[in-house]
């Protein structure tokens, strides 16, 4: 199969928006991108849409042979997202799920936080190098 070229809009996630607005290092964007991978593998997020990993797989006809275990690897996943949530610490965890879990944008994750104006970059910055070193990025 060849190689087909994506655009992605990096700008579609509060920390996608500032990723590319130079607000945060690509060592702290891979990091909270690598949280939210766990917190979705987990499977943690509300449902929106049907879920089909309880169909039957198919005998014949070209089926699958085998299922990968999903549990193990969603457990999995859960242990390192809080494993990196406290690798945060209790008061940087807030903001990391608001923004990065949750998709909050930066005013609405300080307001819910009771936090003034622009401080959230800031705390979101110390917590995204935590998440770093947990994740061991360099």
């Amino acid at each position: 199969m060849p190689a087909r070229s994506v655009t992605v809009n990096l700008a579609e996630s509060p920390l996608g928006w500032l990723f590319a607005h130079k607000q945060i290092s690509e060592r702290q964007f891979d990091a909270g991108e690598r949280l939210r991978d766990d917190y979705e593998r987990s499977q943690l997020g509300a449902r929106i849409t049907m879920d089909w990993s309880g169909a039957p797989l198919a005998q014949s006809r070209g089926g699958s042979a085998e299922a990968l275990d999903s549990t193990s690897a969603q457990v999995e996943a859960r242990r390192r997202f809080d494993a990196a949530l406290a690798a945060a610490g209790p008061g940087l965890s807030d903001i990391l799920w608001r923004v990065v879990c949750s998709g909050d944008g930066m005013r609405e994750a300080e307001t819910a936080l009771g936090w003034p104006a622009r401080a959230g970059k800031l705390v979101l910055s110390l917590a995204l190098d935590r998440v770093a070193d947990f994740y061991r990025i360099g």
